[in-house]
């Protein structure tokens, strides 16, 4: 979907399931990466485009591509200097104590699984703000704003304070499922096959940007099983 176009910048709303990690490999260029996120999206651009940050494979939401060098060197600047604001749903299992707070643990990668991240000693200082917007019978809905950008931290930061994302399978969140006693919001549940992390909003003050993407379907859905007849759940609101 694509939320916003201006002669700078192209912000789309990526879908669950494309991957954005770029590599030699073949088909993992820059060029190769964003014409796939382009193609998923349904949005067709003539001109150059450059990525600026990524999101894993399993997150959907927010994704800003440069249209020109200056938009590139503006925005990463925006990134890198931590002046640009970026807010994330998460959809976790049990309910954070307290409501909201702030996560502040390093982070490093994992020795035994080159795929994850743990929370060790050593590894890079890392911190992410929460809040909870509705408690639900066994699950949170919350508002998720990283204050540093360390791979896959909003999701190990938060399985490390035993409320991994539903849907996480490298952090424990893909089997909890099996304790639900609704089975129509068991049957969902288990059929959830990626993290609920959803980038909802960035918020770039240089370039006068604020731009948010709306929850995706797979979400939403599973929010008004959980407050059937709420039409802010339908809306993914708190």
């Amino acid at each position: 979907m694509l939320l916003l176009r201006t002669d700078d910048v192209l912000a789309l709303a990526k879908p669950a399931g494309v991957s954005m990690a770029t590599s030699s490999r073949t088909g993992k260029s820059e060029r190769e990466i964003v014409a796939r996120l382009l193609d998923a999206c349904g949005v067709r651009d003539g001109g150059p485009l450059h990525l600026v940050h990524r999101l894993d494979v399993g997150t959907s939401g927010v994704v800003l591509l440069a249209r020109t060098e200056a938009a590139h060197r503006a925005l990463s600047r925006a990134l890198q200097e931590k002046t640009a604001a970026k807010t994330y749903r998460a959809l976790v299992w049990g309910h954070p104590v307290p409501a909201r707070g702030r996560i502040d643990l390093p982070l490093g990668r994992d020795p035994k699984d080159g795929r994850k991240m743990r929370v060790a000693k050593e590894g890079k200082a890392s911190a992410t703000a929460y809040r909870t917007l509705r408690r639900y019978r066994g699950l949170a809905d919350l508002e998720v704003s990283p204050e540093t950008g360390r791979t896959h931290q909003i999701r190990v930061h938060l399985a490390a304070k035993g409320h991994p994302v539903v849907g996480d399978d490298l952090y424990g969140g893909s089997e909890r499922w099996h304790g639900v006693r609704n089975p129509r919001l068991r049957d969902a549940l288990s059929g959830v096959g990626h993290p609920l992390l959803h980038a909802a909003r960035i918020v770039v003050p240089a370039l006068s940007l604020d731009v948010e993407a709306p929850l995706p379907p797979d979400y939403g859905r599973l929010l008004s099983l959980l407050a059937p007849g709420d039409p802010r759940s339908a809306r993914g609101e708190g």
